[in-house]
């Protein structure tokens, strides 16, 4: 059982960043691919980034790309999505995931943190 839990969201006007963090609790990510996803409301779940299990390879939205980096940190217990040039439509409540193997399909993750919302004003 992997247990993630996200901070660094919060409210930022457009053009602005954030960097957000997802932490494992009790074990390393090492061996898991991550994903970022936000959900705005009224709106399915999407993906936004993921990194594979040894940071080799990232992956992003097209919505994202050159704006959103996602990174492992250092003591493998750590994902990061710094996020720059915010939109507003950016706002939604975003979620890391951990998979064996990265995916675009939220479906496909069986661990999921409760998530942190970004709200980007205008």
């Amino acid at each position: 059982q992997v247990q993630l839990v996200e901070s660094g969201g919060g409210l930022v006007q457009t053009g602005g960043s954030l960097r957000l963090s997802c932490a494992a609790s009790e074990r390393t990510l090492s061996g898991y691919g991550m994903g970022w996803f936000r959900q705005a409301p009224r709106k399915e779940r999407e993906f936004v980034a993921a990194i594979s299990w040894n940071g080799g390879s990232t992956y992003y939205a097209d919505s994202v790309k050159g704006r959103f980096t996602i990174s492992r940190g250092n003591a493998k217990t750590t994902v990061s999505l710094q996020m720059n040039n915010l939109k507003p439509e950016d706002t939604a409540v975003y979620y890391c995931a951990a998979r064996a193997v990265v995916s675009r399909n939220p479906d496909e993750y069986p661990y999921w943190g409760q998530g942190t919302q970004v709200s980007v004003s205008s």
